[in-house]
């Protein structure tokens, strides 16, 4: 499906979506969960990727832990990195030793109108990591 006729897709939806509302859709919940981590189709959302595609040597996973009450799931991003590179790489790169999940891009829009802030609960190892978040905002409103 072309990128034009997605977006006019997802317009005509929300318009419909719009012109049904019911009183309890006009207010949105205190929390909307984005991303979900809950079984292996959730897992098939995420693109991994790690200097592995240019010759290096590190490597990436990405698992589902059970929180223990069955139904609070966490994801699990880890990584091997290295340094080092394969021996007679064809690829020539400055920089190995990195590896990261990105979203894997999807028809329609997720609907944020209503909040007015993003969070991410990340829990970490002590070091220090890089996150970077991409949006493309519709109807920006100025404060």
């Amino acid at each position: 499906m072309s990128r034009f006729r997605s977006l006019w897709q997802a317009s005509v939806n929300a318009t419909k979506k719009a012109l049904t509302w019911e009183l309890e859709e006009m207010v949105p919940p205190a929390e909307k969960c984005i991303f979900k981590f809950s079984s292996k189709e959730d897992l098939k959302r995420w693109h991994l990727y790690s200097d592995f595609e240019y010759g290096g040597l590190s490597s990436a996973s990405l698992e589902i832990k059970d929180g223990g009450n069955g139904s609070d799931c966490t994801g699990v991003f880890s990584g091997n990195l290295s340094t080092e590179m394969n021996e007679g790489s064809k690829l020539s790169i400055n920089r190995s030793g990195f590896c990261g999940m990105r979203s894997k891009k999807f028809d329609g829009f997720i609907d944020l109108d209503g909040y007015d802030s993003i969070a991410m609960r990340l829990k970490g190892d002590g070091r220090c990591y890089i996150s970077t978040m991409s949006l493309m905002l519709n109807n920006i409103r100025c404060l």
